[in-house]
């Protein structure tokens, strides 16, 4: 079935549909009507304008091309399986939650508490500004992602993050089974307490990184105002440029730098390796 040019403002307006195609309607008016979309499969909406809230609950197999889901569209996505979400805007509170099997590319999202405990997601080409974004998500894996906001990536498991922009804070913490691959991560205490966390080819910024680390690696990064790093930490890093300050690596670590300011060992068991290798960037550290 098709339904297109309509408008729709009434409670659970398409509800238990299967098989349809809904082009070019709006969801909104006088009614105030939650649910639209309600348990669902088989469902494309291609050019939607969504203004009330709840819409796609406990959906299979549903794809949104077009979609403009404005910020009274609470919590948008929840409880639904194999979405594929393309050139749309998820600006409401809670977009995604608890949702399996979600493709994203070209989408915008502003959404505080996004994504929270999805399986399987991917995004490509997309824009993100959310507070605690990912929450206890599984199986990311994120490409070209341009991310800003706190509290983001917290108690993730098994992602893969490439290519991406992260202006954050307090990013990654609890994170367990994660690489980070050539992006840049901008914000302060970085990935405290997280487990087989890898950074390659990343550039790093920000005060007391990666501190109460597991299986922490670094590999080629380069960290820019950086101090007070791996404090606690059992960490394996090659780091490409200077560092301000590294302060009680433990035993077992290694940490392989052109220079730092100061390393602090303070602590019993702060015996990790850190060896200063010179080059580009040294002495221009140890002046100033």
């Amino acid at each position: 079935m098709i339904i297109e040019n309509q408008t729709f403002d009434e409670e659970r307006a398409l509800y238990g549909q299967r098989d349809l195609v809904v082009r070019n309607c709006r969801f909104d008016g006088p009614a105030d009507g939650e649910s639209a979309f309600k348990e669902c499969e088989n469902v494309t909406v291609e050019g939607a304008f969504m203004n009330l809230r709840y819409p796609f609950w406990h959906d299979h197999d549903l794809a949104l091309h077009n979609v403009e889901m404005t910020e009274l569209c609470r919590a948008a996505l929840w409880y639904s399986s194999d979405v594929t979400i393309e050139d749309s805007q998820l600006h409401g509170i809670k977009a995604l939650r608890e949702c399996e099997g979600v493709r994203m590319r070209r989408c915008d999202i502003v959404s505080p508490e996004f994504g929270w405990s999805t399986r399987g997601i991917t995004m490509e080409d997309c824009s993100a500004a959310s507070e605690y974004f990912m929450m206890r998500a599984t199986g990311l894996h994120l490409r070209n992602v341009r991310f800003s906001g706190k509290y983001s990536f917290q108690y993730i498991e098994d992602a893969v993050l490439e290519n991406c922009d992260f202006d954050t804070k307090d990013a990654f913490w609890h994170a367990r089974h994660v690489v980070v691959r050539n992006s840049h991560v901008k914000g302060e205490y970085l990935g405290w307490y997280s487990e087989d966390v890898t950074f390659e080819n990343c550039l790093i910024e920000g005060t007391q990184p990666l501190c109460y680390c597991e299986g922490l690696r670094l590999v080629n990064c380069r960290m820019v105002g950086c101090d007070l790093a791996f404090e606690r930490s059992h960490v394996q890093a090659t780091l490409t440029a200077p560092v301000e300050s590294i302060k009680n690596p433990l035993e077992g670590s290694r940490v392989v730098v052109p220079a730092a300011r100061e390393i602090i060992r303070d602590i019993e068991g702060a015996t990790g390796v850190v060896e200063l290798t010179g080059g580009p960037g040294a002495d221009a550290l140890l002046a100033g």
